[in-house]
């Protein structure tokens, strides 16, 4: 072992292996991989080792499938063989509901690009799995590559085919504390002390205590599993092929094939953590003892849906533990103020997601960013507020008890909630506010009478009438919006405006005015749909999504310049949002100022009844709008005194589902949705905000785009021919049978009385009147292209004029 690497990688699992090999194959060979043990003894070693396509998150299953792609192009390279069994896979049905979700996820995956799958029937999912029974089954998705591999094999197969390329592994090499250095990390283990630029936490299980060495704390947990595997099954010796991999979605279950007889796994509802402070030191190639118990109920159904599983014994049991995340996702990336030290751990499904996350975190070291987006398992999607044990402990159980439960999308899960809450929150709650919770923070949906309960459903839900009602009343009259759910930051410091003006790509605001600001990676990419607000005082405010909080905070972090000040002001400053035709008046019912003379875009400081308040005149919905920001402590305060002089002018809360709506009449788009970091300016439409003379992040690559022939795809607007349900997002959009796009967004116009979505297409197919169709909740639809802004499309209503 050399005293100084390039990388340290720590873990010699399947995902510390991948990033090794990713890291030697993209060509940094100067990595090495430390592992107290030996290679596998973790999770890896007893993992069921499936390997499968779906995922809730497209950009995740993107990533799986790149693994998938991988594995046999990782044997070849090693020569090592992983025991890679391509069996093809079942996803089965037992409820209308899983049924139609099952049908939706279908299409899901052909707006991804993954095209080997199909629907079956439960007589077709019978002879492809003859063990299996189809009683009770509706129907099922058939993927031709799914299976599973050895696990210890393909770990070995990862780790020469790294050392192939120039990379070491070094076993028995226990980490035992981490320095941060001025030029990296002092990564001290039992033999001794190596220096490197960057380490790696690919610690599995010891996760967490690899963490807290560098001072951090990661929202993981690990829980116990169980999977049994079976007695030789007389009908399997007959069949002259391998049973698929095979999941019962309503029986909590996962199965393939083991020599002749079968792996047979559960998802407990009774789950049970294990070790929440990470697993000890001396753990490493043990399992726990079987509890039956504790997984009676599950393996009774198991049993019935594989009646053969009744007339032979159980060989073995497996009650292992694997690392989990709050959301089940992995965790993955830098972390902010801990320079050169990078995430690649809670990867509950290593052997499936391992080879997408290793080439994820080696392309972002190497090159700046992943080519992918993956926010999805971005570690920097949590903040402080998921280092609570009990916040750990409630999320990431409910996310092992419901791995194989359906979630709405209008479904609001208990788990760690409520969490954070604005001031005016129990006041807000008195007056019918039905919540959704955004990085730990409760935010209104919208308001309904005592004793209403929302029904979970993938088609329009039972709250459509009372989020058509808060429309009205803010095209009509005036909508009152909690707006304590944005993030804001404060930029400070005599070289604040030159650095806004070079991360940010548009020209900044002038004093007392406001503007939008993509912000660009150095590729191109969208790192932000941000506000700029310019308060005339030296200080600046940027705002956007608060989910982003963290995420932005690094980014900011890492293109910092001396003289500048960023301060995230988001918990201590909210606020409400006023808008709608009667919005000047309220304002003007509230202050002595001259409210009247802001501009749309300007923003100022106003005197709001007794308190003073920032202002600033913009509106997402679209309508005459203000937003009012305030000190948490006058939350309170601020929503009884605007509520009070809306009184006579109409005014009614309303929830951010009502501003869905409003923000897709006027084909505004979201982060998440129509801009990620997957996207360029150009094809979002958000280029026409920067400003090409002058210097600034991302520059280069977006005058290349420009300059060249555009992007394939751009955004556009859609109105769907739809009925009771609406599109959401990652449905895919078809021009005679061929696939030119997928849906970004979408839901209901409740003014224009349209069903509407926002969506990505090839650049042929988005000249206003196409006639497409997308499936809506795996229902074929036909879907028109339309003008931007469906409502008000000059903006007159949100001029004011």
């Amino acid at each position: 072992m050399k005293s100084h690497y390039r990388v340290v990688v720590i873990g010699g699992g399947v995902v510390g292996a991948s990033v090794l090999y990713h890291l030697a194959k993209f060509g940094w060979d100067d990595v090495c991989l430390l592992e107290r043990s030996i290679l596998t003894a973790g999770s890896s070693w007893h993992a069921a080792g499936g390997i499968h396509a779906l995922n809730a998150d497209p950009n995740i299953a993107a990533l799986q499938a790149y693994t998938i792609d991988l594995l046999p192009e990782i044997e070849k390279e090693s020569g090592q063989s992983i025991g890679l069994h391509m069996t093809g896979g079942l996803t089965m049905a037992g409820t209308p509901d899983r049924w139609e979700w099952l049908q939706s996820a279908y299409r899901t995956f052909q707006s991804i690009g993954i095209e080997d799958c199909r629907l079956v029937t439960p007589e077709e999912a019978h002879e492809l799995c003859p063990i299996m029974s189809p009683e009770g089954l509706l129907g099922g998705m058939w993927a031709d590559r799914e299976g599973y591999v050895d696990t210890t094999g393909t770990v070995q197969a990862y780790a020469i085919a790294a050392k192939k390329r120039g990379a070491s592994v070094f076993e028995h090499t226990k980490v035992e504390a981490l320095e941060q250095t001025k030029d990296g990390w002092r990564v001290i283990t039992d033999k001794g002390v190596v220096t490197c630029e960057h380490v790696v936490n690919a610690g599995g299980l010891w996760a967490k205590q690899l963490g807290r060495m560098a001072g951090i704390e990661l929202p993981v947990a690990p829980l116990k599993h169980h999977y049994l595997i079976s007695d030789t099954i007389p009908q399997l010796e007959e069949l002259d092929f391998e049973v698929p991999m095979t999941v019962d979605l309503e029986g909590f279950t996962y199965l393939r094939q083991d020599q002749k007889g079968v792996l047979l796994g559960i998802y407990e509802i009774d789950h049970e953590h294990w070790a929440l402070d990470g697993a000890p030191w001396d753990y490493g190639m043990e399992l726990f003892q079987e509890q039956t118990d504790r997984i009676e109920n599950e393996l009774i159904l198991g049993f019935e849906r594989y009646p053969a599983l009744q007339e032979v014994g159980v060989k073995t049991w497996v009650n292992g533990a694997f690392t989990f995340s709050p959301d089940g996702n992995p965790l993955v990336g830098p972390v902010r103020g801990k320079p050169g030290y990078w995430c690649a751990c809670a990867v509950m499904a290593g052997f499936l997601q391992g080879g997408g996350v290793g080439k994820s975190l080696a392309e972002w070291m190497i090159h700046g960013e992943p080519e992918a987006d993956v926010f999805g398992m971005d570690v920097a999607r949590y903040g402080k507020f998921a280092e609570n044990r009990q916040f750990i402990r409630e999320t990431t159980g409910q996310f092992y008890t419901r791995r194989f439960v359906m979630t709405y999308p209008n479904e609001q899960l208990p788990a760690g909630r409520p969490l954070k809450k604005a001031s005016a929150y129990d006041a807000m709650s008195a007056a019918g506010a039905r919540w959704g919770a955004s990085y730990g923070l409760e935010m209104p949906l919208y308001f309904a009478p005592e004793g209403f309960e929302e029904t979970p459903t993938l088609k329009r839900s039972n709250a459509f009438d009372l989020v058509a009602a808060e429309c009205k009343a803010t095209r009509e009259a005036a909508g009152l919006l909690d707006i304590s759910g944005f993030s804001r930051f404060e930029v400070s410091g005599p070289g604040a405006e030159a650095w806004l003006d070079r991360i940010m790509a548009s020209k900044l605001p002038k004093p007392g005015r406001a503007k939008l600001a993509p912000m660009l990676s150095p590729t191109g990419k969208l790192k932000g749909d941000l506000t700029v607000f310019n308060w005339g005082d030296g200080t600046w405010w940027i705002m956007g999504s608060y989910y982003l909080r963290e995420w932005h905070m690094r980014w900011f972090d890492d293109h910092m310049d001396d003289g500048v000040t960023v301060t995230d002001i988001a918990d201590a400053t909210v606020g409400f949002s006023v808008s709608g035709p009667n919005a000047r008046k309220i304002m003007e019912a509230v202050t002595q100022d001259d409210i009247a003379t802001l501009p749309f875009m300007g923003c100022g400081t106003f005197d709001i009844g007794m308190l003073r308040c920032k202002v600033g005149r913009l509106s997402v919905a679209g309508e005459l709008g203000y937003e009012i920001h305030c000190s948490a402590a006058e939350h309170i305060t601020l929503r009884e005194t605007l509520l009070a002089a809306g009184a006579a002018h109409g005014i009614k809360e309303i929830g951010f589902n009502a501003l869905l709506s409003l923000r897709l009449e006027k084909s505004f788009g979201i982060w998440s949705a129509e801009f990620t970091q997957g996207y360029t300016a150009a094809q979002t439409g958000m280029d026409r905000w920067i400003d090409w003379s002058k210097d600034f992040v991302g520059k280069a690559a977006a005058e290349a785009e420009r300059a060249g022939s555009g992007p394939a795809q751009v955004l556009v607007t859609l109105e769907v021919d739809a009925k009771d349900a609406d599109a959401s997002g990652y449905e895919p959009i078809w021009r005679d049978g061929e696939k030119v796009g997928f849906v970004t967004s979408g839901g209901y116009g409740h003014t224009t009385g349209k069903s509407l979505a926002m969506g990505m297409v090839n650049q042929d197919c988005a000249a206003e009147g196409t006639e497409l169709t997308m499936h809506v909740v795996g229902v074929e639809r036909g879907a028109t292209v339309i003008a931007a802004s469906p409502y008000d499309p000059a903006g007159n209503a949100m001029r004011g004029a």
